[in-house]
């Protein structure tokens, strides 16, 4: 029952007089969806949060609660939200810092604009937890201090905070200035040395696989100086030297970074890791030397990133595309391309390139039709979804590619209802296609009956709006509960039905546990 009622609760139809019947017999799940409704009234918004007190934590993010709906006593967790939107008050952060429940201090901590006390405890915190909360989002004065923390923990999340000064993220990354750490996750539960099995049948454990200490709290140290590499405030001095680390994990941060020497990048280009490699050929700080050097790379993983380079040359991405499977994606340099170049390209004797070009969307009427007929189907799949095409080329295009467009063909924003009931009479059924009918703002009745005999396209027809009404009603029946719940959220239930399911005995309330 309740997913029928769910599925109620995000109808667009439903009128306002139900939705305040629905609010009275709503359970958590129920609560959650009504709460996303855009047209809920204060009164009805109170009246939910009234009734189900975890729904007001979504109705205070969708702006639907203010601070004076709120005892912050009473629903701390929905205090805890309009805080998080900026919509609390100084008092409900004090109250707050205090609660006894960790977790609840653990979300004020990721709060912003938080006063400058509340921000004193949080940092005092007796839970760490809390105190790296606050740490990965705090203002550079904060994090600066938090950088000489005993726990190590939480220098790894200043180290990962874009906020914190270049110069105490440098002094992280070589540990001058800095007093050594104290503690870490590992040596808090356990007695160095010790490294956690990565089988630990524990169920209890929350150490990630692998994780060390001899005293040194090395595996924590190890992951702070990934943050603080992959952090774009780090200077590039204080990274530079990393080119040459001997673990992985501590080279491949840098083969994304901006700003670096040139040779830095050349170092990268000869890494023995394709991945370090790959996403090095993607920077687009790499010059046009690098970028002709890796395009010759042998790993194809290299020359896929190096395509979706914005700054790769369109005669290198040509030859990139002929040696390369790219995908069917739109590459930065291939949407940045100029109407000439977009000539240029529509000419390409190489299909690989033209399928390319076929991914935009704003083609140029002329060029578009061109690339419908072509004669290679990968280019004809590409453009399929192209606004603009008319119904004649689009049948065109499936009558000679049959299954390998037709797809792309349904899913074309022009497609006509007459092209959409003309898909679904094609045999074998294409599956993918029906899906994309079903969603289809186009689609028709006969279409999408057709659609409803595929298991997969059955959900997606079953709450579309051009269903008959009273088929909507007997879909309320299916045995598949997602389907049930589509028709329900169909606009075009009929009211008697939308009563109906309203009729039945109300669901009790299930509050959850606070966190």
């Amino acid at each position: 029952m309740n997913h029928l009622l769910g599925g109620l609760a995000a109808n667009p139809a439903l009128p306002s007089d139900l939705v305040d019947r629905l609010i009275a017999v709503a359970d958590a799940d129920v609560a959650h969806d009504l709460a996303g409704r855009t047209d809920l009234t204060r009164a009805q918004a109170l009246a939910l949060a009234s009734r189900v007190e975890e729904s007001g934590v979504r109705l205070a993010y969708e702006g639907l609660l203010t601070a004076a709906d709120i005892d912050p006593a009473a629903q701390p967790d929905v205090a805890l939200a309009l805080l998080d939107e900026g919509a609390g008050t100084p008092e409900w952060a004090r109250l707050l810092a205090a609660d006894p429940v960790v977790e609840r201090r653990e979300k004020l901590a990721a709060c912003p604009d938080l006063p400058s006390d509340v921000v004193e405890t949080l940092a005092e915190d007796a839970d760490v937890r809390v105190v790296v909360e606050l740490a990965w989002w705090a203002a550079p004065d904060v994090a600066a201090r938090l950088a000489g923390h005993p726990h190590a923990e939480v220098r790894r999340a200043v180290a990962a905070n874009e906020a914190t000064p270049p110069d105490v993220l440098a002094a992280l990354v070589t540990g001058e200035g800095l007093p050594p750490a104290r503690r870490c996750l590992v040596c808090d539960r356990e007695e160095p040395p010790f490294t956690h099995s990565p089988h630990c049948a524990r169920t209890d454990c929350e150490l990630p696989p692998g994780a060390s200490c001899d005293g040194s709290h090395e595996s924590t140290a190890h992951v702070m100086l990934r943050a603080a590499l992959e952090n774009p405030a780090t200077p590039a001095a204080a990274v530079a030297g990393f080119a040459d680390h001997p673990s992985m994990l501590l080279r491949w941060p840098l083969a994304a970074r901006r700003g670096l020497p040139p040779e830095v990048y050349a170092r990268l280009a000869a890494d023995p890791t394709p991945g370090v490699r790959a996403d090095l050929a993607e920077n687009p700080a790499i010059d046009d030397t690098l970028i002709r050097a890796l395009a010759g790379d042998a790993d194809p993983a290299v020359r896929r990133g190096l395509a979706h380079n914005p700054r790769v040359p369109l005669d290198v991405l040509t030859d990139l595309a002929a040696i390369t499977r790219i995908g069917a994606t739109l590459l930065p340099r291939i949407a940045a391309a100029t109407a000439a170049e977009v000539e240029d390209l529509a000419r390409s004797p190489s299909a690989a390139v033209r399928m390319l070009l076929a991914q935009r969307r704003d083609l140029p009427a002329g060029i578009r039709d061109a690339l419908a007929g072509d004669p290679d189907a990968k280019v004809v799949k590409s453009v399929a979804p192209h606004p603009g095409l008319s119904a004649a080329r689009l049948r065109a295009m499936v009558d000679r590619h049959g299954a390998q467009v037709i797809a792309g063909a349904a899913a074309n924003p022009d497609a006509t209802a007459a092209f959409l009931e003309h898909v679904t009479r094609q045999r074998p059924p294409v599956r993918k296609a029906l899906r994309e009918i079903a969603r289809h703002p186009r689609a028709t009745a006969p279409a999408l009956l057709a659609c409803l005999a595929d298991d997969r396209a059955r959900p997606l027809a079953a709450g579309h709006p051009a269903l008959p009404p009273q088929l909507v009603v007997d879909l309320l029946a299916d045995t598949d509960e997602q389907v049930a719940e589509a028709a329900a959220a169909n606009p075009s239930l009929p009211l008697t039905a939308m009563t109906e399911l309203l009729r039945r005995p109300p669901a009790p309330v299930l509050r959850h546990a606070p966190v």
